[in-house]
């Protein structure tokens, strides 16, 4: 069953890339007192998630910090060396921060996890954004089928 809005976000650690280290960000400390807009793709470098979902939240990222966004977080299970190389190709510095859920628990945490297993992928993220204040779930934007609407960033500024 996946979160409902108004709940509580789960306690995971995710991983980041700090000054060249992997380094452990549990999600609690990342949501604590802020509001952020987190958005989670089926995986790194593939078609829609590097030519529209994460380029939109770069290009975006001035106007959704406008609407009192302290953060914008991009989330794939993959390992945190493809996200920080990812985030490094799509120019996302200083704009979206990329965080690995490596073994997948965050999306499975949520119940928003898919199996992109005919595709050679194994068990990812659904594609999805959500708005969080101070750790509970404001708004979800789950994608229902292949391709981006309900998870672009236009789609979140609509929701601030």
């Amino acid at each position: 069953m996946a979160i409902n809005e108004g709940d509580s976000l789960p306690s995971v650690v995710l991983t980041e890339m700090v000054e060249g280290a992997p380094t452990p960000t549990p999600l609690g400390d990342l949501t604590k007192g802020k509001k952020v807009v987190l958005f989670a793709v089926p995986g790194a470098f593939t078609p829609t998630c590097s030519a529209k979902h994460l380029p939109g939240f770069v290009e975006q990222a001035g106007n959704i910090k406008s609407k009192g966004v302290d953060e914008i977080v991009c989330l794939s299970v993959n390992d945190v060396f493809v996200m920080d190389a990812w985030g490094k190709a799509q120019s996302a510095g200083g704009k979206v921060r990329m965080l690995a859920d490596g073994n997948g628990e965050l999306a499975a945490a949520l119940g928003l996890q898919m199996d992109g297993s005919k595709f050679g992928m194994g068990q990812r993220s659904q594609r999805y954004a959500m708005i969080v204040n101070d750790g509970k779930l404001e708004k979800l934007l789950v994608e229902q089928g292949p391709g981006l609407d309900a998870s672009s960033a236009e789609s979140v500024l609509g929701n601030l």
